[in-house]
Formats: C-alpha cells, structure tokens, sequence
C-alpha cells in the first residue's frame, strides 16, 4: 500500500481524497494555490505546499509545479480527483514517467475515451449500443449535411474533444447546418484547441443513465448498478439519484453485463462511468469518464462500497473487495449538488461564508469543504457541497432530503439550496418522469411567469 499520496485537487473532492487515505493510513499532501491557503484539505493533510496564484492555469493546472511538489515531498502516488488533470492522459504519462503512481487508467485509456470518436468507435466494437451517427470527423458543413439526411433532422454536432456541454449544438433541419457547423468547429478550437467534429441522432426525450464500474488489475471487473443524472441545465447535472426510477431490474442487469464485459476487454483499471441517453427502453452510449465522479456517492449510499478506497486499492496493485455476486442496491440515495450560485440566474456568488450548519442525521451525508469563515473564491467552480441522502425507498429518501435541505445553512453567499427545496417538491420529479430537457423547460416556464 502507499505510504503518502498527493493530492492533485481542491474543494470537496480534496477532502474526500484525504478522508480515505487517512482511513486507509495513508499520509497525506494537499497542494493549493495562495487563493486555497485556509482550505479545509489544507489545514487538514499532512503536509502542504503552495504551488502558485489563484489562477487555475498557473496552480491546479501546473504540471511542473505538481511534479515539484511531489517529489519535493516524497509521495509514491498522485490522485487527481476529478477536473483539473483527471482526464489528462499527458499528465498521467508524466507522473508514470517519473516514478510515481497515478491513481486512475492508464494514459492510453485515458486518450482513447477522451476522444469521444475513438470512444465510440472503441464503444462499437465493444459491443455497447451507441446512438446512430458519423463513423469520424466530419470535414465540411456539405458532408454534414449529407449524413443528417441520412438519419433525419434532428441531428446533435459534438466536438470529438468536447465535454461539460460545450462544443455541443442541435440543428433542426438542413438551412441551420452550416451556420451551426463553423458555431460548433469555433467553439471547439476555442476551448480544446482541437476543432474536429462529428455528428449523431439528436433524442427527443432521454433519461442520463450512467453505469458505474470498478475493474483491478487481476481480472475482477464490477459494475455497481446506475445513476440517473437526467436534472440538467446546459447540460451540467444538478440532481443524482440512484437507482435511476426509469429503469427495472431486467433493464439494470442488461445494460450491467453489456459494460462490465466490455470494461474486462479494455483491460481497464479503476473506476469509470460509461453514461448513455436511455429512451424507449433502449441505451445509446455517449461517453465514458475515466475518473471519479462528482455524483458517486449515491452509489456508494446503495451499495455501501467506499470507491475512492477501491480506486486506491487497485492503484496499489490490490484487488477490488468484493466480487459481482456480493454487490447488492439497498434502498434509494439522491445528491443535491449545492452551487455558490443565485438560484434563479445563476450568477456565481463568492464571497465570505458567515455562518454554516449543515444537517445531520441517520443516512445524511454532506460531501464540503466549507466553514464559517471561509471564503468562497471567485476562481474555480462554484461547486460548494453536495447534499447525500439514503432511504429505503424513493419515497423515504425524499422526505429525509425535504428536512435535510430546511437545515441546511449557508449564510453571506447565495447558493442553489433553495432551487433544490423547489424542485423535490414538482409533481414530475416526484412521480420520476423527468428527461433531460425537464429542467431547462421547467426553469423556463417559471421565467415567463
């Protein structure tokens, strides 16, 4: 096992991190740019080290200056959370290349699903449904235009390096392609310096489904059931649940079996999430994430598996603790992700945190990093806590999330607690019948009220 571990992050996650290498014995070194110097991560590891200004491209982006910070330390493994490097198959080369263990897949299966056309093309020959689309980059609005003939309007353009809902544009018919194709190829450049584009069936009314799995490097590939991620808003998730209340049982083993064989013949390592749109009781695969989830607590709240210790596991050579036939759903588990945002425009709201309390009790859990005092940045996401919550049922996990969030206290900034309260009380979401669209559409109409 390792003796100490850098981490490669901020925020909750950073937390987290440090909670399960403590609990595992591990020591602990936070990094953190002059904004992080009071961050609880921070105060709480072993040891820490400043690795630049608040700007994210010179700190928590520095590759230098996180390579200095780790061998300045003496750490045998790097976990880079998720964002910032998780997905950076550059950076998990280099940590390789020096000695030192990235907790996470390797570079090569880091590369391969971060190009989201190879990742298709991988997903295909896997054996994993896929929505109908181009095979490859799409050179000229004329070829794109061609092939969204040939499955029919609507149609989606995605960047092949995009992700977070950028480089994303839906064309309804045949005079919007062009305009919609250079908008597409612009952004794509612009945010990933990689403009090449390609194109699927755009879905009407789709649920998010993602299948959480965890695989180590002698032959043990688990799937851990699925999170609905369907409550959006520019296509960043709001709300988790799982298990997802679109799916049964037979739907739930199908899709589980389908990745975990196709995971076991990647000769994947760690955890990973291969999300699809799921609509009329079928599964289209859109992506996998090569990390750890923002949202996997609520597998970890139904199947009682901490993953961040299995991600480490596995790092170390270790084999993963259970075996398929010991995994079992106990009951329901939703996230609030709670936002430093007004809860009506958005708008982020930094700022100083004067008081805080957040709610407790049986199967309540808060993944933050917040306190009083604190001050929230102005240079990160403004991701401030996430709100877990188990029951034995949809409904029993509802109520304990109603109470939970009216104890909730965040005090000095605005966050999206009260949007939360107003949402699990929509009819919709309460039968469970929301798409991807619901929540734009919902936010929309209360606009215009």
């Amino acid at each position: 096992m390792f003796d100490k571990v850098l981490i490669a992050n901020r925020g909750e996650i950073a937390l987290r991190i440090h909670r399960a290498c403590r609990e595992m014995g591990i020591r602990t070194v936070a990094i953190h740019s002059q904004a992080d110097e009071l961050a609880m991560h921070v105060r709480l590891a072993d040891e820490a080290i400043c690795i630049g200004p608040p700007s994210a491209a010179q700190s928590y982006l520095n590759v230098p200056a996180i390579l200095s910070a780790a061998e300045i330390s003496g750490v045998d493994a790097i976990h880079p959370g998720y964002g910032f490097l998780s997905e950076n198959a550059n950076f998990a080369e280099i940590v390789t290349d020096h000695g030192i263990k990235f907790i996470g897949p390797s570079a090569d299966h880091i590369r391969l699903m971060g190009d989201k056309i190879a990742a298709r093309d991988t997903a295909q020959k896997l054996g994993i449904p896929v929505v109908p689309g181009s095979d490859g980059d799409l050179e000229s609005a004329e070829q794109a235009e061609a092939f969204a003939e040939s499955i029919g309007y609507p149609v989606l353009l995605k960047a092949a390096s995009g992700g977070g809902g950028r480089g994303m544009k839906v064309v309804e018919a045949q005079e919007d392609m062009a305009e919609a194709f250079s908008t597409v190829r612009s952004e794509a450049k612009a945010a990933f310096g990689d403009d090449t584009v390609y194109l699927e069936k755009y879905l009407g009314t789709p649920r998010h489904i993602e299948v959480q799995v965890l695989a180590d490097t002698h032959g043990n590939v688990l799937h851990l059931g699925e999170r609905d991620c369907s409550l959006q808003r520019r296509h960043q998730k709001v709300l988790e649940e799982a298990p997802s209340p679109a799916l049964n049982d037979q739907d739930r083993e199908r899709i589980g079996a389908i990745v975990s064989k196709a995971i076991g013949e990647m000769g994947y390592e760690g955890v990973g999430t291969v999300e699809f749109l799921y609509e009329n009781g079928e599964f289209y695969f859109i992506e996998m994430n090569t990390r750890i989830q923002v949202e996997h607590p609520v597998t970890e709240m139904i199947t009682g598996i901490d993953l961040v210790r299995q991600q480490i596991r596995v790092a170390a050579g270790l084999p993963v603790e259970y075996l398929q036939d010991e995994i079992t759903f106990s009951g329901h588990s939703i996230e609030c992700r709670i936002n430093a945002e007004d809860p009506r425009t958005f708008v982020p709201t930094p700022g100083l945190v004067t008081d805080y309390h957040p709610p407790g009790g049986l199967d309540v859990r808060v993944d933050s990093a917040l306190y009083a005092g604190y001050s929230v940045p102005p240079y990160y996401d403004s991701l401030i806590a996430k709100l877990i919550v188990h029951g034995k049922s949809r409904n029993g996990c509802l109520m304990r999330l109603r109470r939970a969030l009216e104890e909730f206290v965040v005090d000095g900034v605005s966050t999206t607690i009260p949007l939360h309260a107003e949402l699990i009380e929509n009819p919709d979401f309460l039968d469970g019948v929301y798409n991807i669209h619901w929540l734009e559409e919902y936010l929309a109409a209360s606009d215009s009220e």
